[in-house]
């Protein structure tokens, strides 16, 4: 025998039979004890209550500020586009190589472009997004290609 074909053996347990008189242990009140909520059946408590003391995400002070007016941009970085054959992008190609994502169906956030990933980036591109990091613009700018904002 191989320690690897080693199996658990198999236990027949049977199932608790709660409220089948005293000889079983668990009869009369079927392990529940004596009155109270607990006892009663439905009487399940939340894991996170208290007893009515203040709950513990009630007694924490609230921190920090999410600003609503922020913009969500759909990010794209340089180094991606590297491996492309084209040298013009636009907001409708960079979806159609699935390289921006539609955050939802009604949603159409604004594309920047990153300067991520640039390792062995030479390329002379015309690129047209609703934004554009400053390193990703210079960097575009020095091999000749044009940034242009929409």
């Amino acid at each position: 025998m191989y320690l690897h074909k080693i199996e658990r053996p198999k236990i027949n347990k049977n199932k608790k039979r709660l409220g089948k008189g005293h000889g079983t242990g668990q009869g009369k009140t079927s392990g529940k004890g004596h009155k109270g909520q607990k006892s009663r059946s439905g009487g399940n408590i939340p894991a996170w209550f208290e007893g009515g003391q203040m709950p513990l995400q009630r007694r924490l002070p609230k921190r920090g500020f999410t600003n609503i007016f922020k913009k969500k941009f759909r990010i794209v970085n340089l180094g991606k586009l590297v491996n492309f054959e084209e040298t013009e992008f636009d907001i409708v190609k960079l979806e159609k190589l699935s390289l921006v994502r539609k955050l939802r169906a009604n949603e159409k956030a604004p594309v920047k472009i990153l300067a991520k990933d640039i390792d062995g980036f030479d390329k002379k591109l015309t690129i047209k997004a609703n934004a554009f990091s400053k390193t990703a613009k210079e960097i575009i700018e020095k091999f000749g290609g044009k940034a242009e904002v929409i």
